[in-house]
């Protein structure tokens, strides 16, 4: 388990009550008297994310009051282990099996803290909490895990998060749990077929690759993951201007994700043989770069005209979807920092997802509530496809004017995964654009925690 808990306590821990807006005058009515004239005196109105610490006779901190407003969130406890300080903490009163599950969770994730470039803060100085009954802190702390190592992915700027430092957290991953771990970088991208993850790298002193991660039983069901690994766009030829360049760091959002879901599929020992994938390329600008006009041949074979070379994570992605879905793997799922469509579409907080099969959208809206992992299904709406057509080969890789530009993406991904049984692409942002309580601005696992819980759930 993560250091963030512990198992038991004793009599140095510090009672956490948690209270809702419709329960507070009953709390206040069961709590001593010095205690409640306190919470009042402190204007404790039981809002959400509110944090009322009670003194005891002698100053020291005696018990602390969290604020659950009206209850709807189950991941407001992750505001609680900025707010506290060292210490350990016991929830106090009643809570459902689930109740506790996510509030344990949800205070590890508000423990997160990205220190590469400062001073560290002291280990000693982060609460811990004592696990609720019934909750799986190795479960937790393997969530937690996952999570982290996305985020820490996603916040390493591109001068220090290229093609081999992503190759090196992989093979460390892969270390960790046992995984067997092939890459192709350079030119052995052409040699074995792999000529549009070649194409948009080429330009980059840091050469492109494809990391190819295996674990887990031969003979069990196959699942198989694909993350965008973009460790930098400038958007190409087509060049961004300065403002949507500045977050180009977060465009290997997909690989990071998927790396941090690998975690928590291994750790979990789940009877599945999980294979990932993760094309590498820095989008860059040099005289070898490839052009608006091009034609680019695919490893399914089909021809690709390039109408806007800052539409390229399709076109890698399109590579490793074909290898992926050519061992028609049960589930094929990739994860990428697609389009600003989908943000304009459902904000950065929601992603969308895209998937022809109605059971595994509804199994995924559902493990998606359950654990307070938001997403959302789009249509792969196919008369839009036409939008793809090319004149001079078998597919554009963007349509003119721009519309549905998240559906058409997908649609254009859908073509390159021919053999998956089920398929589904999230588009996603990987990255949280404000500071909130518990939540730290900047990368973000999104998706993987709903997607592991429907893994969990199968194997």
């Amino acid at each position: 388990m993560l250091p963030l808990f512990v198992s038991g306590r004793d009599a140095r821990t510090i009672p956490v009550w948690p209270v809702d807006t419709a329960g507070l005058e009953g709390w206040l009515a069961a709590q001593p008297a010095t205690a409640a004239a306190w919470a009042r005196t402190s204007q404790f109105r039981a809002q959400a994310g509110q944090v009322l610490k009670i003194p005891s006779a002698n100053g020291e901190l005696a018990a602390t009051a969290f604020g659950l407003g009206e209850g709807g969130d189950p991941l407001l406890w992750r505001a609680l282990p900025e707010a506290l300080g060292p210490g350990t903490y016991a929830i106090e009163g009643r809570m459902t099996e689930d109740t506790a599950r996510m509030a344990a969770l949800a205070w590890a994730l508000g423990s997160y803290r990205y220190e590469r470039y400062k001073k560290p803060v002291k280990a000693d100085a982060q609460p811990q909490l004592v696990l609720p009954d019934g909750v799986d802190g190795d479960d937790a702390s393997r969530i937690a895990e996952g999570v982290f190592l996305a985020r820490d992915l996603i916040n390493t700027p591109a001068n220090d998060m290229g093609p081999q430092e992503l190759s090196d957290a992989a093979a460390a991953l892969a270390q960790r749990h046992g995984a067997a771990l092939h890459i192709l970088a350079g030119e052995a991208l052409l040699h074995h077929n792999y000529p549009m993850i070649h194409a948009v790298g080429k330009a980059s002193v840091r050469p492109p690759r494809l990391l190819d991660m295996r674990w887990g039983d031969v003979n069990a069901p196959r699942v198989t993951l694909v993350g965008k690994g973009v460790v930098f766009d400038s958007g190409g030829l087509d060049l961004k201007p300065s403002d949507g360049m500045r977050l180009m760091k977060k465009d290997m959002g997909g690989a990071a994700n998927v790396l941090g879901l690998a975690h928590m599929i291994m750790g979990a020992g789940l009877k599945l043989r999980l294979r990932v994938l993760i094309p590498v390329a820095e989008n860059a600008v040099a005289g070898n770069a490839f052009r608006p006009g091009d034609i680019l041949n695919s490893r399914k074979g089909l021809t690709v005209e390039i109408g806007n070379t800052d539409a390229e994570g399709r076109l890698i992605l399109a590579d490793a979807l074909t290898e992926g879905a050519s061992e028609q793997p049960e589930y094929l799922f990739d994860l990428a920092t697609l389009t600003g469509a989908a943000r304009t579409a459902l904000g950065a907080e929601i992603p969308p997802f895209f998937t022809p099969d109605d059971a595994l959208a509804a199994q995924l809206s559902l493990c998606s509530q359950r654990v307070a992992d938001p997403l959302w299904r789009l249509p792969l709406w196919q008369p839009y496809a036409r939008g793809l057509e090319s004149g001079i080969a078998d597919v554009n890789n963007v349509t003119e004017g721009g519309m549905a530009g998240a559906i058409t993406a997908a649609l254009f991904l859908q073509k390159f995964v021919e053999g998956a049984r089920v398929w589904a692409h999230f588009d996603i942002y990987a990255w949280n654009a404000k500071a909130g309580p518990g939540q730290k601005a900047g990368g973000e696992a999104m998706a993987i925690r709903a997607l592991y819980a429907l893994l969990r759930d199968r194997f």
